[in-house]
């Protein structure tokens, strides 16, 4: 891991140039549900638009959905600022250390609160995701059942004994990578984690029809029907949309306001 780390790893990361809590839990957002080479030039972009907590605590929920498109999980987003306004409000502008303090915030999980904490203050959490997980399945657990799956709770000790006197920060972008390149090299055990789930496709889904609907709504639209012609008609359509919108509603995305929909 180490060799490969040295060699190939991905120092150049925007995010892994900087110490800025802040920046951190944008990339870590982002980083959510979505690849690494779709996330670099919104995240870029993103923090020009919003340089500091405050800016993106004070921003209009439109203006930040718009900086969002193309990431997709739109909801993501609003959190994001919720989260900052939150960080305003009880924390005088200042990203928590705190594990429990990171977890109140709106939006923000057990996993991104310690990714939070390990990459922007050095702290000593223990990170498992994806491409951790197919680190320590393909070393770890190659000799299990095919049809056995491994947990959390199984990895957790490996990966705290691991990790043990380490840089926590260097150490989790290099397991991270490793576990990225076996992927690529062609380890495909994620199956084997107790925590895989496949996901649908996208075409003809809720999450396009809900991500087609904003962005009409952000680029000025005020009527979620004319997201049909950007989406092939199928059977049922009427309905898919109807339930987009109400998602979107209760997501506290987007309004109704006499009888037109916009951006909340």
């Amino acid at each position: 891991m180490w060799r490969y780390w040295e060699k190939k790893g991905r120092h150049d990361l925007p995010w892994r140039k900087t110490k800025d809590p802040y920046r951190i839990l944008v990339s870590e957002v982002m980083l959510q549900q979505t690849q690494v080479p779709r996330v670099i030039e919104k995240y870029k972009s993103f923090i020009k638009k919003f340089p500091t907590v405050k800016k993106l605590a004070g921003a209009k929920l439109v203006d930040v959905l718009k900086e969002w498109s193309g990431l997709g999980y739109n909801r993501r987003g609003k959190y994001l600022r919720d989260a900052a306004k939150q960080i305003v409000a009880k924390h005088k502008g200042k990203v928590p250390v705190v594990y429990s303090e990171l977890v109140e915030l709106p939006g923000i999980g057990q996993y991104t609160a310690s990714a939070v904490r390990v990459f922007a203050f050095n702290e000593r959490d223990v990170l498992i995701e994806t491409n951790i997980r197919t680190v320590y399945i393909h070393h770890s657990h190659s000799n299990i059942l095919q049809n056995t799956r491994m947990s959390d709770v199984e990895i957790t000790p490996l990966a705290t004994l691991a990790a043990k006197g380490q840089d926590p920060r260097t150490w989790h972008w290099a397991i991270m990578d490793y576990g990225a390149h076996l992927k690529r090299s062609g380890v495909r055990n994620n199956n084997r984690s107790a925590h895989y789930t496949k996901q649908s496709p996208f075409e003809g889904s809720l999450r396009q029809v809900r991500g087609a609907i904003l962005r009409i709504l952000t680029k000025g639209g005020k009527d979620g029907v004319l997201t049909i012609p950007l989406i092939r008609p199928n059977k049922g359509y009427k309905r898919i949309v109807d339930k987009a919108l109400a998602g979107l509603a209760r997501d506290g995305l987007i309004v109704k306001q006499k009888g037109k929909w916009r951006i909340a």
